[in-house]
């Protein structure tokens, strides 16, 4: 079974997912296969349109970005390869900054810095954002840069408030500022649902407070007829 996406948002309205993500992703190798295989007819309708430059961020990539608290981050070597980290902080560690932009402030590492030498080499990023218990998963192709926490602290201070007087309390070296090129929503079918122990305590509590006042209900019944029994 294939599962074509072609930029339509869960309730079936088009996203207006325009032509620079394809332009981007898509290479005369993968046209070929997509040609062969008959998804052309899904993906392939405005390849032959010129690439009209960076996708707008609509409410709905927002609110992906705001409500994540992890995701996964390539970026290039200067050899070639694509090196992959992964990033993760609170909810809305990752910031919108206005515009195509987004960031977050990074967090100490080991220190080899590869993924901000690689950013500072040529700046290509690609993120991949997901809601595992939602199964929704986001594909973002950017143009990254590294700001030292020296050359701009109030960006990096921005960048640790997280509202409600919540700030990311890690120790962060560095700010990294994305403009986003192009996105794509990926086929949830494959997607497993996960959930953070956060959230299946949410889920459960109902439960929990149930079980309790049923223990009670017993303890009280049980005390009730020990009375009666002693007299």
């Amino acid at each position: 079974m294939h599962c074509f996406v072609v930029g339509i948002t869960d309730i079936g309205e088009e996203i207006g997912m325009g032509s620079r993500y394809h332009h981007l992703a898509f290479g005369p190798e993968a046209v070929a296969r997509q040609e062969a295989a008959g998804s052309i007819v899904a993906y392939g309708a405005d390849l032959d349109e010129p690439d009209r430059g960076p996708q707008p961020l609509g409410d709905r990539e927002l609110a992906l970005v705001r409500e994540s608290f992890q995701f996964h981050m390539a970026t290039v070597t200067p050899s070639g390869w694509p090196y992959v980290q992964y990033r993760s902080g609170p909810v809305g560690f990752l910031h919108h900054l206005g515009g195509q932009t987004i960031g977050f402030a990074d967090h100490r590492g080991n220190q080899q810095f590869v993924s901000v030498g690689n950013i500072a080499d040529n700046g290509r990023v690609a993120l991949f954002l997901a809601d595992f218990p939602l199964k929704r998963r986001l594909k973002v192709f950017g143009t990254a840069r590294v700001v030292d926490a020296d050359d701009d602290p109030q960006l990096l201070d921005r960048l640790r408030d997280l509202g409600d007087g919540r700030r990311i309390s890690a120790r962060c070296e560095r700010s990294i500022v994305i403009e986003v090129e192009a996105f794509d929503w990926n086929c949830p079918r494959s997607l497993i649902p996960q959930y953070t122990d956060e959230a299946v305590r949410a889920r459960i509590r109902p439960y929990i407070d149930e079980i309790n006042d049923l223990r009670a209900e017993v303890d009280s019944l049980r005390a009730q007829l020990k009375a009666a029994g002693e007299n």
